[in-house]
């Protein structure tokens, strides 16, 4: 068929639609990658996109003392065979696949290696239903995460409220201002930022928890520590993490 019948049968323009549509998608794509873990502008990634780099393993309630303080009075023989116990668990029940941080449920914490002061963090996560998750700030529980459906099984702790709030808190920021979960499947951003003992969560772009003091889940008569890592919760159904930015305030 010559060109000239091919505009004729207007084959000619489908093919142009085609080959441009195939050429947007490959450079939406490659836009796309680019973009996933890579920090905006003053952030620095926490999660590299690649492998575990920058994490250690950690649950404080599961220690003696079961307090971060009591892994800081340890030897250093005991915590470096506690850190050593803990990834073992970490490369169990935590992996990296086409950039997200996946964890299946169980295991102890995803923890920085590093601690940090006041900070502003963003992240996306994913999750399935009736799983339930958690930011733990300075190694304290927690910004919450779960599922807020009937069928998830918690509206008898306020579930239906929403995800973002400070659910560990006695009092004010312990529930989230607004509902702005998305459906499972889908990905959901936080924005929290931290400043002395005071939180703001933002929940795909909505304030659910506005400039509140946190609680110190570990020693109730004490304010929260200064300086800690940030943490990942594992509570019983798969969870996925991408983007994860910090900037030191």
């Amino acid at each position: 068929m010559n060109l000239k019948s091919l505009y004729r049968n207007g084959l000619f323009s489908l093919l142009v639609l085609a080959v441009m549509g195939s050429t947007a998608v490959t450079a939406g794509e490659k836009k796309s990658d680019k973009k996933m873990n890579q920090p905006p502008e003053g952030f620095i990634a926490l999660f590299n996109g690649k492998d575990l780099s920058g994490w250690i393993g950690m649950n404080y309630h599961k220690v003696k003392g079961k307090s971060p303080m009591a892994v800081k009075k340890m030897s250093k023989e005991e915590r470096e065979e506690l850190l050593k116990k803990n990834w073992e668990d970490v490369l169990e029940h935590w992996s990296v696949e086409d950039g997200e941080l996946v964890n299946d449920g169980h295991g102890v914490y995803l923890t920085t290696a590093e601690d940090f002061g006041d900070f502003e963090l963003l992240l996306d996560y994913k999750t399935v239903a009736k799983a339930d998750s958690g930011i733990y700030l300075r190694g304290v529980p927690q910004v919450q995460i779960w599922d807020t459906t009937k069928e998830g099984g918690k509206w008898d702790r306020k579930a239906n409220l929403g995800s973002g709030g400070l659910y560990n808190n006695k009092g004010e920021g312990k529930y989230p201002l607004v509902h702005a979960d998305k459906p499972f499947g889908e990905w959901n951003h936080f924005r929290i930022i931290m400043k002395g003992d005071k939180v703001t969560v933002y929940m795909n772009d909505k304030l659910v928890v506005d400039n509140k003091k946190m609680d110190n889940y570990y020693e109730k008569d004490q304010p929260i520590y200064e300086t800690g890592p940030i943490q990942l919760q594992t509570h019983g159904g798969e969870i996925r993490f991408r983007n994860v930015f910090l900037k030191k305030l």
